[in-house]
């Protein structure tokens, strides 16, 4: 199994061309030549490309699809994109890039959800094209212009708010772990962010499966590992397996001290550690 590389992006390029795009819906077109991001130090000319967004969002989606399969296959679960649950706010419109579930169909319900993946990447290094389609690496993602993948802040805002969204639809989504996946590191602004935002079980990580974004320093993990570079298969592995065979639960509240120790009082009667923590989530969400 390979990660996320050069090689995967210029594959991205290739396929386009060659099936359905323009080099002026994937590249900049400078006075320099056509670029996937306008390098620093260069005039962007007044261009806005926006029209390579769907099309690689469409790709990473696939390709996500195929490096999670056989993970799934030997969990005894399925990959499937795009699912729907309405339960969960997970709509036509809004529905999850991936997930882990018990069938293979694409509407869901809760309970048949394992775990969801919500895909945040993006052509992370520049390259320049040429006639007749040669694309040729030029740098990575410090020496040009863009924020892609996680390093863009809104990115990071849609994967929280969609995260956000799912936890607040109800009790159906309590068991249910979330993990964001991007194919860069983060900015430093976000790490103490996605860090409370694993410890406090909204999200489950946001793992990076580009192992290599640079020959540079850059963020490969976090204090908490609510961000963490995948580096092998193994790795990725265990990951989900921890996800998908624990019994999780989250829970979240805000409330007196006071209340707080009562629920704890009460709980602490039970006779086993699992039937403490099951009275203790019904009483805190009653």
């Amino acid at each position: 199994m390979k990660l996320w590389n050069n090689e995967t992006e210029i594959q991205f390029f290739t396929e386009a061309l060659k099936n359905f795009a323009s080099p002026e819906q994937l590249f900049y077109h400078l006075k320099s030549g056509y670029f996937a991001y306008v390098p620093k130090g260069a005039d962007a000319e007044g261009q806005t490309l926006q029209s390579r967004n769907s099309l690689i969002g469409q790709f990473t989606e696939k390709w996500s699809k195929t490096i999670f399969e056989p993970i799934a296959k030997e969990l005894g679960l399925f990959a499937v994109n795009s699912v729907v649950c309405n339960e969960l706010g997970l709509s036509r419109q809004s529905n999850a890039d991936l997930a882990f579930c018990t069938t293979n169909q694409t509407v869901q319900t809760p309970e048949n959800i394992k775990l969801l993946f919500e895909i945040k990447m993006n052509v992370v290094s520049n390259y320049k094209y040429s006639h007749p389609n040669k694309i040729e690496y030029v740098g990575d993602y410090k020496q040009h212009k863009g924020n892609p993948a996680l390093l863009r802040s809104d990115s990071m805002l849609k994967a929280i708010g969609k995260s956000i969204n799912i936890r607040v639809s109800g009790i159906a989504s309590t068991k249910i772990p979330v993990v964001i996946l991007g194919n860069s590191p983060i900015t430093d602004s976000y790490i103490k962010k996605v860090d409370f935002l694993k410890i406090s079980g909204v999200v489950q990580g946001f793992w990076s499966l580009n192992p290599n974004p640079t020959n540079s320093d850059y963020i490969k993990n976090t204090h908490d590992l609510g961000f963490q570079t995948i580096l092998n298969r193994e790795q990725l592995f265990n990951n989900c397996k921890e996800l998908v065979t624990n019994d999780m639960n989250y829970f979240s509240s805000m409330i007196s001290k006071l209340k707080l120790g009562e629920i704890i009082r009460i709980a602490s009667q039970e006779t086993t550690d699992i039937r403490k923590a099951e009275k203790f989530l019904n009483l805190i969400r009653s």
